[in-house]
């Protein structure tokens, strides 16, 4: 038979050596030239196939330096009434459920959940082995806790009103059980409050927890803990020291020290970041924004829950009982020109009563500003534009006012316009008067002391017209600001608004479990006001934030409902990074 297996030898390191000595020089020139071209064309190729199968994952380390306008003080989810507060607290706290920054919700101290057919009960399981800051466990008796404080009248919780009628119930160690007076579709918003450990709490009264020093150094189980806290000479909260909470339920944070710096206003906020004292600020203001060089860092803007309209009130303005007067007016009314100059191009403009980034919001678009249209729609209803005449009559230089022949006698296009002392507020609010006089009609622009406007204007309902906010949430729920039921103090409905099909929609729509569904009915709601015209819809602002280059992690946030709400997903935030083979990244 024919061997056809050969042996194959290659030389030993000696014999190598030997062969090399043994060349000339200019053979050994090209030997060793071969030699580099060929290592060089080994690691080329080496350095390809690995970039090819390895990829760059998020490491632990680095520091986030942020500023903060304001002063903590009760760092505590049930008495936190500071963006300073929810600040922190966000930070410190977990709650059964956590925001996503897409516009949904997802469990955190909870496992999973079930809701009964009727809507009516949540039964939460909590993830195995939870513990707080200091190593105890978590149990269903903390979040019962939690609750009955927040529903504790004596306590004066801001979020009291969210848990009025609702039964907690500790099944066992890790499931709690919620049961509503009836079926209410947003309530999972409720659970994303933070839950606080009982067993520190438990021997401070209602009335002496806003005293107790845990409101200063908290012990929670967010994704961060209190590592230090440093005030000035006069005892006065200058930075909170946050590191990784390693037992965090979502899974310990990147980000090696988080470093929140307090300033009293935004100017020295300012100056803090250009100085390097700080890396990144929240909750910019629009003229901030504009001037703001975007090479030195990242300008992020978000999607927020708020509408700013124009509301009429029909009980003291007659002259709104004329549903042409509503429409005219709102298509008199360049909103984005006020979002242009009020805002310098942070917002969008808005036609329905709920905003862009919430749940069952319109996307269509309205038929937008055209003074030429809203003239035409006056004049079909029997409107004329006459001189303006005063009280010696004689008419004004070039000045002219709708006004309507009735039985009852004449109707002129005249009412005043309220709002804050704020500055976004005033420009907007002398825009629109600027806008509508032009038009054709004469306004009289009212401006207030905010806690004036609450309490002796808005609560009484002694306005023509107002120009405020409205807070809507993630899962809205318009039954309180369009609900006629709603209409009178405390009740939101400030347009003093009544429709019969808006009310059976909004009721039958908050108990809905089917999203879908519900979607639907809050279409045709939104579409019935619209075509109503109870309020001038202006603009959703938009949520400015600054972060540094260096920061990764925040490209996915798209939508926040508070500011604190930013750092509902830091535990995905990094700073640091490492390269491993794809088949070793998660």
């Amino acid at each position: 038979m024919i061997n056809l297996k050969k042996r194959i030898d290659l030389p030993s390191a000696k014999e190598i050596v030997f062969i090399i000595r043994t060349l000339k020089p200019a053979e050994k020139f090209a030997f060793f030239a071969l030699a580099v071209v060929f290592a060089s064309s080994v690691l080329a190729i080496a350095w390809k196939i690995n970039g090819k199968f390895m990829v760059e994952i998020p490491s632990q380390g680095g520091v986030l330096k942020e500023g903060v306008i304001g002063i903590p003080r009760f760092i505590n989810p049930l008495l936190a009434i500071s963006d300073a507060d929810r600040d922190v607290a966000a930070l410190v706290y977990s709650g059964l459920m956590r925001a996503n920054n897409q516009g949904k919700l997802e469990p955190d101290l909870a496992e999973k959940y079930e809701v009964s057919e009727d809507g009516l009960v949540y039964t939460f399981t909590l993830r195995p082995n939870l513990v707080w800051h200091d190593g105890s466990p978590i149990t269903s008796g903390d979040i019962l806790f939690t609750i009955r404080q927040a529903q504790d009248p004596s306590l004066k919780s801001p979020r009291r009103a969210s848990w009025e009628g609702i039964e907690v119930r500790k099944i066992d160690e890790r499931t709690v059980e919620f049961t509503l007076q009836k079926p209410y579709a947003p309530f999972l918003e409720n659970t994303t409050i933070g839950i606080l450990p009982k067993h520190i709490w438990e021997n401070a009264s209602s009335e002496r927890m806003a005293l107790s020093e845990f409101n200063i150094r908290p012990i929670g189980s967010g994704p961060y803990k209190i590592e230090k806290v440093s005030k000035d000479s006069s005892g006065i909260i200058t930075s909170y020291a946050l590191v990784p909470n390693e037992k965090f339920s979502l899974g310990e944070p990147n980000i090696g020290e988080i470093i929140l710096k307090f300033y009293p206003s935004e100017k020295k906020l300012l100056r803090a970041y250009e100085t390097g004292e700080i890396d990144s600020m929240s909750a910019v203001s629009p003229e901030l924004a504009a001037q703001f060089k975007k090479d030195s860092g990242k300008l992020k803007t978000l999607s927020l829950p708020r509408v700013f309209g124009i509301f009429f009130n029909q009980n003291n303005a007659k002259i709104f009982s004329q549903k042409e007067v509503r429409k005219a007016l709102n298509m008199a009314a360049n909103k984005q020109e006020i979002i242009d100059k009020v805002l310098k191009g942070f917002g969008v403009p808005l036609d329905y009563p709920l905003p862009p980034g919430t749940f069952g919001a319109l996307m269509e678009k309205e038929s937008g500003f055209s003074p030429e249209r809203a003239a035409k729609l006056l004049l079909k209803n029997g409107w004329k534009l006459v001189p303006v005449s005063d009280k010696e009559g004689q008419s004004g230089e070039g000045e002219k006012i709708w006004e309507k022949k009735t039985k009852k006698g004449t109707m002129r296009l005249e009412f005043s316009l309220a709002t804050s002392n704020t500055p976004e507020m005033k420009r907007a609010a002398e825009m629109v008067k600027a806008m509508w006089e032009k038009f054709g009609a004469k306004v009289d622009l009212r401006i207030f002391e905010i806690g004036d406007l609450n309490q002796n204007i808005i609560r009484p309902r002694k306005y023509d017209a107002l120009l405020f906010g409205e807070v809507v949430g993630r899962d809205p729920d318009p039954f309180v600001f369009w609900h006629s039921s709603q209409r009178n103090d405390p009740g939101l409905n400030i347009a003093m608004y009544a429709n019969v099909t808006v009310d059976k929609l909004l009721e039958k729509a908050r108990t809905l479990s089917d999203n879908e569904e519900r979607k639907k009915k809050y279409a045709e709601f939104q579409k019935e006001v619209a075509e109503d015209a109870p309020a001038v819809f202006l603009y959703s602002p938009r949520f400015i934030y600054v972060v540094p280059e260096f920061l990764k992690g925040v490209e996915k946030m798209e939508s926040i409902t508070v500011p604190s709400e930013r750092f509902a997903q830091i535990h995905k935030w990094h700073i640091k990074t490492d390269k491993v083979w794809k088949i070793f990244a998660k």
